[in-house]
């Protein structure tokens, strides 16, 4: 295994780093609507997708101007007038002079012409002079022609608001070029690349060579032609092409708009913890077990956080790695109820269902079965305590939304330290007051956390928003935090720890939220592996509940700590996750095995070293 994974990301190295050197920022603006009259709905589909240049082919049959691809295609509704000349006049109204509500964005309408200049340009010229205020320079919409175009040295005799597609293998005088609106040429000119891998060196070169030229002069560039699909949009986005050309309007218009949220690049580096695998794969004594939980996280979460912290994380440093499979009792996808509860009990549970079996039983969970044994437990969240996964492991109800009841059953939990957010559910329900009398320590603000003495519950939403909005170290100093306090436990003691947003970014579909949490999470992970090496009677044992929207990784460059990915849902997945174990018995859990395995080989080696 361990020899497996440098493999395959050196390849990926290689892929990425070909294909995210020119990256640029795009948006829908630099999206064209190839043969745009084609769509059921031509122009409106396009404009609702807010692309910046549309295409339309014509023709001139019998004085007027039609739009098809081919003269047999002709229908006398389809005008050039009625089609675009009309909905484009009609919008610039709506935005009082603009063609989009805002006002920076224009469009190009790219006209091409299928019958001859000389007879098409007249009739296309008095068709278009209504709408000539509009119409660049002075107006938003910009007339562009292509096809059968007069000679260059013709471009002067047509009205100004004419702009010619051009050619990037002609000379144009600077007369000329200033009325050249944009250039064009067949993709398939320069390479025969269908879209799938990467473009070979030479045709890379010469597609890079013929973009330079034209951007020295000036102007955009654009291929017809061109694969029409995710990873050949994202190739030539990285090229610099100016205009994508899709026929898939509905596909690419969304893809360009969220470029934001598919984007990251890590603005530093956080240095890694040097492990010293102190008896890692030996079965020697394990006195303490630290489990952590990055919810949502798969193997793409995990290796679009690599490649923002360029290269390296902590997690890549574990030696033993395995496969939970994550299916709930009634679903083939999970939910973080399910999931957390396999995990907290050994036995699958309904989706939605805390801590129950599928007859809504209590069912018995490792802070509670450990404590037996002399052990003690501290759970810890990034998100709400009360939510699914870190409720598991100390409340039994049959449906996750009923927080005020998972609340109230922390009070019949063994665990000795709780910290997260959630803290409106343990105050309404006068859990807290509860808590205190009993002698716990409670409270609802972080910078009481040093101070607390077990057993102790620490609740503060304010620290529990995503690393976006400002968490910073919470998750590390909990742990640091519960660890110290659990150490002198003679027995030793058990924390879950979760990264619990990563699945929030997940569903979010926003690669800038999953990196930064998945960075965060792999920092607690380094603190974990300090800790077992101090004593090397720690076992250390990272995984998820399951995978959170279906994540792709499109693009990186592990130099630059730049990720490019994309989501096939808001959604759990059904895929299975790593499991990473670090320390003293770290061999136990290799191989693939459900997700209530993970509980059952905790607790048997839990049960081998406190034997009375």
């Amino acid at each position: 295994m361990k020899f497996i994974i440098p493999v395959l990301f050196c390849t990926f190295l290689f892929f990425n780093e070909t294909l995210a050197q020119n990256a640029v920022s795009y948006t829908a603006a630099q999206a064209h609507s190839h043969n745009d009259y084609e769509q059921n709905i031509p122009f409106l589909r396009a404009y609702y997708q807010q692309f910046g240049s549309v295409e339309a082919d014509i023709f001139l049959h019998n004085d007027s101007i039609f739009v098809a691809h081919e003269v047999s295609h002709i229908k006398p509704a389809n005008t050039l007038k009625e089609l675009y000349l009309k909905p484009i006049a009609a919008r610039v109204q709506e935005n009082k002079g603009s063609i989009y509500p805002n006002k920076n964005a224009g469009l190009q309408l790219l006209i091409d012409l299928k019958t001859s200049a000389n007879e098409t340009l007249p009739a296309l010229i008095r068709e278009l002079q209504p709408y000539e205020s509009l119409l660049a320079p002075k107006g938003t919409v910009k007339i562009v022609l292509s096809g059968n175009i007069p000679d260059a040295t013709e471009f002067s005799n047509y009205p100004s608001y004419l702009f010619f597609d051009g050619r990037p293998e002609v000379a144009y005088t600077k007369s000329q070029l200033e009325r050249i609106g944009l250039i064009s040429q067949s993709f398939t000119k320069y390479t025969d690349w269908n879209g799938k891998g990467i473009l070979t060196k030479n045709d890379r070169t010469a597609l890079e060579k013929v973009i330079r030229h034209v951007h020295d002069q000036g102007r955009k560039m654009r291929f017809w032609a061109t694969p029409d699909h995710v990873n050949a949009w994202k190739m030539l986005m990285n090229l610099g092409v100016d205009y994508l050309n899709t026929d898939k309007v509905e596909e690419l218009g969304p893809y360009l708009r969220n470029r934001k949220d598919a984007e990251f690049t890590s603005e530093k580096v956080h240095a890694l913890y040097k492990p010293t695998y102190r008896n890692n794969d030996k079965l020697s004594k394990v006195k303490n077990i630290i489990l952590l939980i990055g919810d949502g996280m798969g193997l793409t979460q995990i290796y679009a956080g690599m490649t923002a912290n360029h290269g390296i994380l902590n997690l890549a440093q574990f030696l033993n790695l395995g496969f939970s499979k994550t299916g709930s009792a009634d679903s083939y996808i999970t939910d973080s109820a399910a999931g957390g509860t396999a995990m907290a009990t050994g036995k699958k549970a309904r989706n939605r269902a805390i801590g129950v079996d599928t007859n809504n039983v209590a069912l018995a969970n490792l802070p509670d079965l450990t404590a037996s044994f002399g052990i003690k437990s501290g759970i810890i969240s990034a998100g709400s305590i009360t939510d699914a996964t870190p409720a598991a492991f100390y409340a039994h109800q049959p449906e996750r939304s009923m927080e005020a009841e998972i609340a109230h059953d922390f009070l019949k939990s063994r665990a000795e330290i709780l910290i997260g957010g959630g803290s409106e559910h343990f105050e309404k329900t006068k859990v807290a007051d509860t808590l205190r009398n009993r002698g716990v320590q409670v409270s609802y603000n972080w910078q009481d956390l040093e101070k607390m003495k077990m057993p102790f519950v620490l609740l503060d939403n304010s620290r529990t928003v995503s690393m976006l909005k400002g968490r910073g170290n919470f998750l590390t100093e909990s742990f640091k935090k519960a660890s110290e306090s659990l150490q002198s436990n003679k027995n030793g003691f058990f924390i879950m720890a979760e990264g619990a947003q990563i699945d929030y970014g997940g569903h979010a579909n926003k690669v800038p939220y999953v990196v930064t949490e998945m960075l965060d999470f792999d920092q607690l992970i380094g603190e974990a592996m300090r800790f077992a090496d101090s004593n090397g009677e720690t076992l250390v044992i990272v995984t998820a509940d399951h995978e959170t929207g279906g994540l792709t990784l499109l693009d990186g460059d592990l130099q630059k700590g730049y990720v490019d990915g994309s989501f096939s849902t808001n959604d759990h997945t059904s895929v299975m996750v790593p499991v990473f174990a670090y320390g003293p018995h770290s061999l136990d859990f290799r191989g693939i095995y459900e997700n209530t395995e993970i509980f059952s080989r905790i607790l048997n080696i839990f049960k081998k070293y406190n034997q009375k």
